[in-house]
């Protein structure tokens, strides 16, 4: 069992949002070092409880937060999937560090990571960039569910989405762009209606999928607004900048970690393809693992128990004494 505690802080975006997030501390008060949560698209930072709840019992105390758009973060069941700021990216990307000062300040001397997922792989991505002056002490990042795609294609996204962004606005809903994001390439023969949970291209665990397009919880699984994609599409464009990844910290850890099943990843090749952009940076302790059989949500995976121990084993190796 965990010490479960809800916390708040204000966004950054320019309605200062409240910003809803959660922290699972041990029971018994012994901790041995952070983990922060950055959660992926469409979904919420409860989603996580499992794992949060494993690494409590190995010593961690584990934060995050509801992106702005997201979970508890919002108004209204309407506002899900929607940003109101101009560009939701850096928004989410300073959200992330005002959360990383918490976590500092209640544990200040404890070992910290991070972990992304999904979107919050890409945010990640950026985040390590664009904060890498303050990200001295930093044990070592989890990039979890990610992928690297052509800038050709990254481009073209933007365009027809920000040509459609004009026309209906920031806050509409598109199934074109929707279909463009996420209805061919690799996402082919997975099913995207919920009529064949089996076959989802989230994970092989039917519950997991049923539970996350579950119309009686909002909190996942609804659409993202115009303005929400940009925010996958500005940040996959930012990451693929070899001039951005050069400015990283090559002295934090880092690890990629994803189904090889995954479309998110070009089922390896993408995930593959950053990997091997971090390794041109010459980042130090860089590896990764893909999990043959699985696909995108490894943390909801059937064999996520080995997913937990791996993680777990590979952020004790690098607790600094």
């Amino acid at each position: 069992m965990a010490k479960i505690t809800e916390y708040s802080f204000r966004s950054c975006d320019e309605e200062h949002t409240p910003i809803h997030a959660v922290k699972w501390e041990p029971d018994d008060g012994k901790v041995i070092a952070t983990l922060q949560l950055v959660h992926g698209m469409q979904e919420y930072i409860e989603r996580y409880d499992e794992f949060a709840t494993y690494l409590t019992g190995k010593g961690f105390a584990v934060f995050g937060h509801d992106h702005i758009g997201h979970g508890l973060s919002v108004s209204s069941p309407k506002e899900l999937g929607v940003m109101h700021s101009r560009y939701p990216d850096d928004t989410m990307v300073e959200d992330i560090f005002e959360n990383f000062g918490i976590i500092r300040k209640e544990y200040p001397d404890k070992p910290y990571f991070i972990l992304g997922h999904s979107m919050g792989s890409y945010l990640l991505r950026k985040y390590l960039v664009s904060k890498v002056s303050s990200l001295k002490d930093v044990n070592g990042a989890i990039i979890m569910g990610t992928g690297s795609e052509p800038d050709g294609a990254v481009l073209a996204g933007r365009i027809m989405c920000s040509v459609i962004r004009m026309v209906k606005g920031r806050d509409a809903k598109s199934e074109f762009i929707k279909g463009i994001m996420f209805g061919g390439g690799s996402y082919a023969g997975y099913d995207a209606t919920g009529e064949h949970p089996e076959n989802s291209w989230l994970s092989k665990n039917v519950e997991n999928v049923k539970e996350f397009l579950d119309p009686a919880n909002p909190r996942s699984g609804y659409d993202f607004s115009l303005n929400g994609y940009m925010v996958l599409l500005r940040s996959i464009w930012f990451d693929n900048r070899m001039s951005n990844i050069r400015k990283m910290n090559p002295d934090i850890p880092v690890i990629f970690v994803s189904g090889d099943r995954d479309p998110v990843g070009a089922m390896g090749k993408g995930v593959r393809r950053a990997y091997d952009k971090f390794a041109k940076a010459k980042i130090k302790d860089l590896s990764i693992k893909l999990y043959e059989g699985d696909r995108h949500e490894i943390l909801n995976e059937l064999d996520r128990g080995r997913v937990y121990d791996d993680l777990y084993e590979w952020m004790s190796k690098r607790f600094k004494t």
